[in-house]
């Protein structure tokens, strides 16, 4: 067999769509197919079962049906169906009505901005779809941590007369999401603004939210759908609301995921290439995660990819339970930035170092307003192919494995395209290791120990009094850990000048007090 005839047989090529992805450096030959054959049976009836609307998040009773809101026909009911089709068309008219000047903010001639209130898959894919398309709309900005000096530092480079503010939260409750709502309301006070005429609520009916909003009059509300989780709703009122004000054709993303979910829908797993990709991960990890990914995109506008898959992908498959309740400790590590900007940055030890890796290249063949010469017969894009293809092939030669998935250019449609196939991976490789891709138990556990930790903070701020005291002491009096109350002693005094923290030799003869 040839270099090239391995080649061809290892690639997946969708023609009329212009994407490939190329397994030849990762390699799944007929043996390793024929021993997954009935997990590939099962994993294809599962799909089917999920898209059909049976109930695929057991741990919560919920249908998954994120596929539905590309192709809203396959809603497994009437009023589903409406559910999506109902909220895109109200979407794109506020969209139009926005960006036309026909909904204005109240002391400017038109909006310029938006300002995304979220956390996680609430702003990760906004931020992603903003990063890659350039803005035809309104100018996008973030609001996606609870940290006060990265808050302000957004909310003063605002254009705050002219800013549409979209709060995006499931039940309204989320903490990261509701302190940035409370800060910029608070920001807009102080700035002789109205915060309820510029701000748009994208919730759960019924929430905590949905109710705030209706009480204090939003310009508008955006019902959110309890059937698509986080990570899986940038196609959504989630991410559809932000990218219709910037002025994407959101027509063209929902468009490119519903090609792709047609390609990877047919049971044939040579031409399924999100099934591939899937059995890809498994024969890396030996279907355990051994392994990490490294997610290389060679384009500026991907940069965030990395970060968006982090989330789709370590969320859905860290778990630790399969199905049948056996302690399994699943999932695939997912990192990286891009090229060739990071090839300085760590290829050196993907290289040379450890082999605890497979790389996934991201080639985007397009080079837009390349006609400089940097060297004789070369252009940057030439360079920038050039880096892909070495780097390819000195990991290769190095015995490192790797994807290379190629797309003619960044746009809506590719995008949407990019998105729906490692969704359809993660589901496919979900049903292969056996376990539940749409519950996150552990960022529950999270929010319930930063829930503890808030408690105790009050408690201790409470009981601090002017008697230098050492956590030990004050713990003892609280009857509560040591450790914890040193942390929140020393967070306390850090904010507050009228606290008074002595350093000693040792951390556990720190004293504390109201100066």
């Amino acid at each position: 067999m040839t270099i090239m005839s391995l080649y061809a047989k290892q690639l997946v090529r969708y023609p009329e769509l212009g994407i490939s992805l190329d397994f030849s450096k990762l390699p799944l030959d007929d043996a390793f197919l024929s021993s997954m054959q009935g997990r590939i049976d099962r994993a294809f009836a599962d799909m089917k079962a999920l898209e059909s609307g049976a109930i695929a998040n057991p741990d919560e009773k919920r249908m998954v049906g994120h596929y539905w809101l590309r192709n809203s026909s396959l809603a497994p009911t009437p009023e589903l169906k409406a559910a999506i089709d109902g909220p895109l068309a109200d979407v794109k008219a506020f969209g139009r009505d926005v960006l036309d000047g026909k909904i204005t903010p109240p002391r400017a001639e038109q909006y310029s901005a938006a300002l995304v209130i979220g956390i996680g898959g609430s702003a990760l894919g906004p931020e992603l779809v903003a990063d890659a398309i350039p803005a035809a709309g309104l100018d996008m900005f973030f609001l996606d941590n609870t940290d006060p000096d990265g808050m302000y530092r957004v909310l003063e480079s605002l254009p705050l007369e002219e800013t549409l503010v979209i709060v995006i939260s499931k039940s309204g409750g989320t903490p990261e999401t509701r302190n940035g709502m409370l800060v910029a309301q608070d920001f807009f006070r102080k700035n002789g603004l109205e915060f309820a005429p510029q701000a748009v609520a994208v919730t759960g009916t019924g929430s905590r939210l949905d109710k705030t909003a209706e009480a204090e009059g939003w310009l508008r509300r955006f019902p959110m759908e309890d059937w698509v989780g986080g990570r899986t709703s940038v196609m959504s009122v989630v991410g559809l609301v932000p990218a219709v004000l910037q002025g994407v054709n959101v027509d063209d993303l929902l468009e490119g995921a519903r090609l792709m979910d047609e390609k990877t829908r047919r049971d044939c797993v040579k031409c399924n290439a999100s099934m591939k990709l899937a059995l890809a991960w498994y024969k890396a990890t030996g279907g355990k995660g051994e392994k990490d990914m490294v997610v290389l995109p060679y384009k500026d506008a991907l940069v965030l990819f990395s970060k968006y898959l982090q989330q789709l992908i370590m969320e859905s498959l860290g778990k630790r339970l399969d199905l049948e309740g056996n302690e399994v400790c699943q999932g695939i590590s997912v990192y990286g930035n891009k090229g060739s900007t990071d090839q300085h940055a760590y290829v050196q030890q993907l290289r040379d170092g450890v082999n605890n890796f497979f790389a996934t290249f991201i080639e985007v063949r397009e080079c837009s307003a390349d006609a400089v010469e940097v060297e004789a017969g070369a252009t940057c894009g030439d360079f920038l192919q050039g880096f892909l293809r070495g780097t390819r092939q000195a990991l290769a030669e190095s015995g490192r494995s790797s994807i290379t998935i190629s797309i003619p250019e960044v746009n809506a449609k590719t995008l949407g395209m990019l998105i729906a196939l490692f969704e359809r991976a993660v589901s496919f490789y979900a049903s292969l290791v056996n376990i539940n891709a749409y519950h996150q138990p552990g960022v529950e556990a999270g929010k319930k120990a930063a829930g503890s930790f808030l408690a105790l903070l009050g408690r201790v701020r409470g009981a601090l009094g002017t008697a230098p005291e050492t956590a030990a002491q004050m713990a003892a009096r609280l009857d509560a850990d040591q450790e914890a109350v040193y942390h929140c002693l020393v967070h306390i005094a850090s904010g507050d000048s009228s606290v008074k923290w002595v350093q000693a030799d040792c951390a556990d003869e720190d004293t504390f007090c109201k100066a």
